[in-house]
């Protein structure tokens, strides 16, 4: 006879952390990778960081006989020596550092929701104990009445149980990411013969067991949203603000970007706390300016829509420098299919457990909301959705877990009205009430970090927590 599978729904809700934001600071910031010093009519051009990274340049004006002078520094020779491999290794130690970070933001929200199921589980114990204790007190309808509803709570230990088992599977994926990294690490510095094809596959598998997890652990259902909490009032009506949602849980920096069009200056806050004072913050001047407000902060760069035109642009911050940009297939540009409060917002770029998204609309899709999956090495379209939702009725949206979700308006009485599940290629109409306390929101953003939408809502930067409703399967996998 088989057994039916049970299923329990554990409520996750977690809070923003402000607290521990304006606790953390920032390791020293770094500046320009390139210099370029002038003596006298020379100047010097460093195209790499060191002669062991590639060559330099050292160009002059002009010779006394008139011919141009170049002089060029070749790399050092064992560099010449290393050939392809030696990118091919630091490719895969980025993919591990990756991995490394991600593992640590499932590991804090993994243990926050355990947390959360073991006050669950000493309330039951708790209750169970009451009502052995009021036997006696209690009529016995009364008293069947709880204890069949005690009767239901229970399950809840295999709950728990699970979730103890899935911390400990994921102590076991961080130990293995630190040894595969020192494998690298030591490969590198001897550059002799490996099996690269046999690291790869290492790198590979560990990122599908995280991918997995985050699934199984993080993911839920949206069923909540908190009240707001208002971070700050500061800009224009219209802005973004955001967290980098890859960084480590020391890493507290907020970007700031006040406007819709034509900006290019970013404004970098060391800490959450330093944001709210505006203080110690360091300004980018992007090369291309914006559009819109759906920007995001994914792994170190600033992912946005180039202004005019439907070209993404990956800005990373350390270098400060364009690493890729991209056009985007189709995508509408220049308020052309704007979410209904304008403001250029025809690309919106997300994060959620699952990686970088593009919301955009394209004439094909008869101004319906597409959401594409894009690589954030390369920017290319790994795979896209046609929601059927107009673009032009929603006031944002946001992705979680893979949903993506969208509100009916960016006015006071906004709800999220409508959802869509990239996984089954489905959708379904809800009703989460949703407070718009200042009445105009032009930006809403999820960071699967903290587990809070960001908003600016009508010049004042806000936090939302949210509810997930998650499914966990206690007699195996479904």
């Amino acid at each position: 006879m088989s057994v039916p599978l049970l299923k329990i729904g554990a409520v996750l809700s977690t809070m923003a952390m402000v607290t521990n934001w304006m606790s953390q600071t920032l390791p020293s910031l770094v500046g320009l990778n390139g210099t370029v010093s002038r003596a006298g009519t020379s100047e010097k051009i460093t195209l790499f960081q060191s002669p062991e990274e590639g060559w330099q340049l050292y160009t002059s004006a002009q010779a006394p006989d008139g011919k141009c002078i170049c002089t060029a520094v070749i790399p050092a020779q064992s560099t010449c020596s290393r050939d392809g491999r030696s990118r091919e290794l630091r490719q895969l130690m980025e993919k591990v550092q990756n991995v490394s970070q991600s593992m640590e933001v499932l590991e804090l929200r993994t243990y926050r929701d355990l947390q959360y199921m073991r006050s669950m589980e000493t309330l039951m114990r708790s209750l169970d104990a009451r009502l052995r204790a009021a036997d006696g007190s209690l009529s016995a309808k009364s008293f069947q009445e709880l204890k069949d509803r005690m009767t239901e709570l229970l399950p809840l230990s295999s709950v728990l149980e699970q979730y103890k088992a899935d911390t400990r599977t994921i102590v076991r994926l961080r130990e293995e990411v630190r040894n595969l990294s020192g494998s690298l690490a030591t490969i590198q510095e001897e550059m002799g013969a490996y099996g690269y094809d046999d690291l790869q596959q290492r790198v590979m598998a560990l990122e599908a067991r995280l991918h997995a997890c985050a699934q199984k652990l993080g993911c839920g259902k949206l069923t909540g949203v908190s009240n707001p909490i208002t971070i700050r009032a500061m800009g224009s009506r219209f802005g973004s603000w955001m967290t980098d949602t890859m960084a480590p849980s020391a890493d507290s920096r907020v970007w700031y970007m006040d406007g819709y069009y034509k900006g290019r200056r970013v404004l970098e806050f060391r800490t959450l706390g330093d944001f709210i004072k505006g203080q110690n913050f360091i300004q980018h001047l992007l090369p291309q300016p914006w559009a819109g407000t759906g920007h995001v902060v994914y792994n170190g760069s600033l992912f946005y829509n180039k202004y005019q035109s439907n070209v993404v642009v990956k800005y990373h911050f350390r270098s400060r420098s364009v690493l890729v940009q991209r056009s985007l297939p189709g995508a509408g540009y220049n308020n052309t299919f704007p979410y209904s409060w304008g403001g250029f917002s025809d690309m919106d770029f997300m994060v959620d457990e699952s990686g970088l998204w593009a919301v955009y609309t394209t004439n094909q899709n008869a101004g319906n909301i597409v959401v594409s999956r894009l690589d954030p090495h390369t920017l290319e379209v790994m795979r896209s959705w046609d929601t059927g939702y107009p673009k032009r009725s929603a006031g944002e949206a946001f992705m979680i877990c893979g949903v993506l979700y969208v509100t009916n308006s960016h006015l006071a009485g906004a709800k999220v009205y409508f959802a869509y599940f990239t996984n089954t290629s489905s959708y379904e109409y809800t009703d989460v009430p949703f407070h718009n306390q200042y009445s105009h929101i032009s930006m809403l953003d999820y960071n699967p970090r903290e587990r809070a939408l960001y908003t600016w809502n009508n010049g004042h930067q806000v936090l939302y927590n949210v509810t997930l409703f998650h499914v966990i399967s206690t007699a195996g996998d479904p």
